[in-house]
């Protein structure tokens, strides 16, 4: 925990790889391109239209650019070769991960067609090859992964903000963790069903570990470790 406090969360080396990144979300800033959404969770607490442009979709939705240095952080701390990610919106999370492991196999899910569609052609500009994005809901997804023994490193879990979907996926995936995998769930402050599944999660049987960042939390599986919950407020160390 001390490692990944200050070699990951406390880093303040400037990676060029940032660049990309602020270029990616100023890229999505400026496309004034109208798409009709379907939001299968939570939706949207700001865009009430189900026609929405990229625009205004990359300033409410998805991830900030701290955000998207922060996942690139944690990848290229973490070093995962398979990285399972539910929820791709604009596909800036996607992006941060392919930039943090190139080598990673990255598998991200969007309910949408749309922000299916928009994501694949991001990436096919931008010449990342190491991401798959597929279109399903993540019930669907999770119960036909379920029939394989497939395993990931690192799961990110982005979308569907609700309490019950949220413990309901994380209990499909447990079978595709194994001791050293970690998952992130973002958001965990973002409504009181987010805050409730949050302390839920953190008491589930097969969790050892847990980091609270407020924006985002970690949990972890290592069976030899002591079960200790830690919170690091992100804002108060003005990490960029």
């Amino acid at each position: 925990m001390y490692a990944l406090a200050t070699q990951c969360l406390y880093d303040k080396t400037k990676y060029p790889e940032y660049n990309l990144l602020k270029s990616y979300h100023k890229h999505l800033l400026r496309n004034k391109t109208i798409i009709e959404v379907t939001d299968l969770g939570a939706g949207s607490r700001v865009l009430n239209s189900s026609k929405r442009s990229i625009s205004d979709i990359a300033k409410v939705a998805g991830s900030s650019v701290k955000d998207m240095k922060r996942l690139f952080r944690l990848t290229r701390y973490f070093k995962p070769d398979k990285i399972l990610e539910l929820g791709t919106s604009l596909g800036k999370s996607a992006y941060a991960m392919a930039l943090g492991n190139p080598e990673a196999q990255i598998i991200t899910v969007e309910g949408d067609v749309n922000l299916v569609n928009f994501s694949k052609r991001q990436f096919q500009n931008l010449e990342i090859k190491n991401i798959n994005v597929i279109h399903s809901d993540f019930d669907t997804y999770l119960d036909k992964l379920n029939q394989t023994n497939r395993k990931f490193d690192m799961i990110v879990m982005d979308g569907n903000h609700r309490l019950q979907p949220t413990l309901r996926y994380f209990e499909k995936l447990q079978k595709h963790l194994h001791n050293d995998s970690v998952v992130i769930v973002d958001d965990i402050y973002w409504s009181d069903e987010m805050k409730t599944a949050w302390q839920q999660l953190k008491q589930h049987s097969k969790v050892k570990q847990s980091v609270d960042t407020f924006y985002f939390g970690l949990l972890f599986f290592r069976a030899e470790q002591f079960e200790q919950d830690f919170i690091i407020n992100l804002d108060s160390l003005n990490l960029f």
